[in-house]
């Protein structure tokens, strides 16, 4: 079992910064892959950010790069998601996902584990 604990979001104005981290323990792998995704009211969870843990990989998606940056802390097997110039699409709620190996790290269905998520409001 693998635990995910997420911390920031909150309510921000367009233009705005906001930082996320997610912090993960209990029993990882070798091809362990970490990644946060969204999920806006009434549409389905999107892909965001995520990094393949052995190689250092990192994969955005589109419409996050440039503006989102993401992080991380090897030792603390923790994350991080530094959100900057934040626009009202950007509202939603992120979760932290974590996957003991995935091939399509794009794909929800890949994850193995969910944080409760955490509420990112930008309002224009």
């Amino acid at each position: 079992q693998v635990q995910l604990v997420e911390s920031g979001g909150g309510v921000v104005q367009a233009g705005g910064s906001l930082r996320l981290s997610c912090a993960a323990s209990g029993r990882t792998s070798r091809n362990y892959v970490m990644g946060w995704f969204r999920q806006a009211p009434g549409k389905e969870r999107e892909f965001v950010v995520a990094i393949r843990w052995s190689s250092g990989i990192t994969f955005y998606a589109d419409s996050v790069k440039g503006r989102f940056t993401f992080s991380k802390d090897y030792d603390k097997n923790t994350i991080y998601l530094q959100m900057n110039s934040l626009k009202p699409e950007d509202t939603g709620v992120y979760y932290c996902a974590a996957a003991m190996a995935a091939m399509r790290v794009r794909e929800s269905y890949e994850y193995d584990y969910w944080g409760q998520g955490t509420q990112v409001t930008v309002s224009s």
